[in-house]
């Protein structure tokens, strides 16, 4: 069966949003890195970033991509929009070994590969979006039981990071700062996906803005993407881009899909099947990012490779203790 129209135009808008997102990341880095020679670097708390116009392009480039996959949203189920962000990584990746100089090795590449493998197994399996037609309907669905638990464990486990993680951390395990920005991005997701539902119904003609979950959802969007710049800037400032792409990529997601399936119940229309095929994709995925991440240093210095076994020495230097005995008899 084809992809019906509106889920052609959540592809489109999807692949316009990974161009756009991963040509930002470059901007900004070197905005950040001209604003780290002159003042405090982001990554140490410092804001000099605000004063640099390079920052403030890649921050347009990013917000025109965060546009475009707001409306992908609009049209197309999460699961389909979201692994989509893998074009994101390869972009990135590319542009920053021309660029910025950050090498990518070649089993880096062998890594954005499997990621987008993974991504289309997904994406060719993804369920079908179910019709609402109202923001209510969408408030009743994040009011249940099961999404108000991740809701409170995704706020619990980022209250931990940022306050006892990040001071600790911060400046040496890439997964604090890409952690957060990971799991409040699935919340924001969400909240996005009913906001981009209101307006749709809002331009058909029903009116959602006279409800006020829709609004409750638009503060929620506003308060967990400024949540994510602050912290996604101090991790572009510290870590490298061609690594934290792909990260980024997985655990955002991951924990996407997973408030997707529990919000919006999209594997009650699956069978077996289709779910276990979706799983390998999430493997593939999580196969090509432990490769990136394992390699991200190779080529930038010589390695010394220790012999895994010693071979006996031939030539036995002459031992001098029987040689000294020998002369004095």
């Amino acid at each position: 069966m084809g992809m019906s129209y509106d889920n052609v135009r959540g592809l489109v808008l999807a692949v316009s949003s990974s161009v756009f997102i991963g040509s930002s990341f470059i901007i900004k880095k070197k905005g950040l890195q001209k604003a780290g020679a002159t003042g405090t670097r982001a990554g140490e708390g410092g804001y000099a970033y605000l004063y640099e116009p390079c920052w403030w392009a890649g921050m347009i480039t990013m917000i025109v991509g965060e546009i475009a996959n707001f409306a992908a949203y609009a049209y197309a189920p999460a699961i389909l929009v979201t692994p989509l962000g893998a074009l994101s990584i390869i972009f990135s990746a590319v542009l920053a070994h021309f660029i910025l100089k950050e090498k990518l090795h070649i089993f880096g590449v062998l890594g954005c590969a499997l990621c987008v493998v993974g991504s289309t197994t997904i994406v060719l399996h993804a369920p079908q979006e179910r019709n609402i037609e109202s923001v209510k309907e969408v408030w009743q669905l994040a009011t249940e039981p099961g999404f108000l638990v991740y809701t409170c464990l995704v706020v619990i486990v980022v209250a931990v990071l940022i306050y006892r993680c990040v001071p600790r951390y911060g400046q040496t395990h890439m997964i604090v700062y890409v952690g957060i920005c990971s799991l409040m991005g699935s919340l924001t997701v969400m909240a996005v996906k009913a906001v981009g539902i209101g307006l749709k119904l809002t331009f058909e003609g029903m009116n959602q803005f006279k409800y006020f979950e829709m609004w409750v959802f638009t503060f929620v969007v506003a308060f967990c993407c400024l949540l994510q710049v602050n912290y996604l800037n101090k991790a572009l400032d510290t870590f490298n881009t061609a690594v934290i792409s792909p990260v980024y990529y997985v655990m955002f997601t991951t924990f996407t899909i997973l408030a997707s399936m529990i919000m919006f119940k999209d594997w009650d229309s699956q069978g077996a099947a289709d779910i276990a095929t979706e799983l390998c994709g999430f493997v593939t995925i999580l196969s090509g990012t432990f490769l990136l991440h394992k390699t991200k240093d190779m080529g930038k210095s010589p390695t010394v490779i220790s012999p895994v076994f010693t071979s006996p020495d031939l030539n036995p230097a002459p031992n001098t203790n029987s040689n000294s005995n020998s002369d004095s008899r």
